[in-house]
């Protein structure tokens, strides 16, 4: 009987631990975008300046973006693998909180576009809202980002491009 215990427990072990692994297997977009981990400097389309950090955090489980543009305000980014695909949580300036994802990523990838998926704090619907974020990896020194604000029905860009700070 202690015999089919132990037994019955060990298959226990090894059945949460194959969970586990298959839970955290990284994602290729994630584990692109960790590569810009530290700090860069850029322009936006309108040619203000901008900085951009990124820092692991959790464990290396979540990329942590801090963004400020010309005018000195921060928002908050973060990034994280979700199954086979990537989501961001952004903390914008406006005070809500969009959540965006990819589309399921196979391999590895120049381009990650998150899709709108829900908001915290969002008033309605037609607020202004950050609604679309695609990020270009052009090489390991450069890459962009265009944040597509939507409100009330309509949708401007804005584009960033970013160098690795030396």
């Amino acid at each position: 009987m202690r015999t089919r215990h132990v037994l019955y427990i060990t298959i226990a072990f090894a059945l949460s631990a194959g969970l586990a692994s298959a839970q955290t297997k990284p994602v290729g977009g994630f584990e692109q975008l960790k590569t810009l981990a530290g700090n860069w400097e850029g322009t936006t389309s309108e040619g203000v300046t901008a900085h951009v950090s990124y820092e692991l955090v959790s464990g290396g489980t979540a990329l942590l973006e801090r963004l400020q543009g010309g005018n000195g305000s921060e928002m908050v980014t973060v990034y994280t693998a979700d199954g086979n695909r990537v989501a961001v949580t952004h903390y914008c300036n406006a005070g809500n909180q969009p959540q965006m994802r990819t589309a399921p990523i196979t391999g590895e990838t120049k381009e990650l576009s998150f899709a709108f998926v829900r908001a915290t704090n969002l008033a309605s619907a037609d607020a202004g809202h950050m609604d679309h974020l695609v990020v270009t990896l052009q090489d390991k020194d450069h890459f962009t980002q265009a944040w597509t604000w939507k409100e009330k029905g309509k949708t401007r860009t804005h584009v960033f491009r970013f160098a690795r700070k030396k």
